[in-house]
């Protein structure tokens, strides 16, 4: 497998997991009972998406990404701290958009700076990237 390849796949790997923290994070403070089933499943979509980046990096007995518990600290504090005195409906999907167009923009970076990585590292970073994007859509009519 090539480094760039194993680059892809990481960040993968580190843009679903975080997305799965935030989720897990913020769902206690959701309300509405159809935002709370869809980031629910998106939930599950992030850890298919994920486990096959790990899947393709232990095959390849390369290093799979590994997250830092101040990273992890740094977001669940940003998710309460956003949370402390809006918990609306509107206001969680604005945050779960932001998310996603950051997790959009991370992948987008990672791909235009690993060109010579193969098809099935990059059909993996389109798939993630289309979800996101079909994620913001369906997040737009809680706004």
């Amino acid at each position: 497998m090539k480094t760039q390849d194993v680059t892809v796949y990481r960040e993968i790997q580190r843009n679903t997991e975080m997305a799965m923290k935030a989720i897990d994070t913020i769902s206690d403070k959701v309300y509405d009972d159809q935002l709370a089933l869809q980031i629910s499943r998106q939930s599950l979509k992030y850890s298919e998406l994920h486990n096959e980046a790990l899947k393709e990096l232990v095959a390849a007995k390369a290093e799979p990404f590994r997250g830092n518990h101040f990273s992890d600290i740094m977001l669940k504090t940003g998710i309460h701290y956003n949370t402390l005195l809006n918990t609306s409906t509107g206001h969680i999907a604005e945050m779960m958009i932001k998310g996603s167009n950051n997790g959009i923009v991370e992948m987008e970076k990672v791909l235009n700076h690993n060109d010579a990585a193969g098809v099935k590292s990059v059909d993996l970073a389109k798939q993630l990237i289309r979800f996101e994007e079909a994620n913001v859509e369906s997040l737009k009519k809680y706004l």
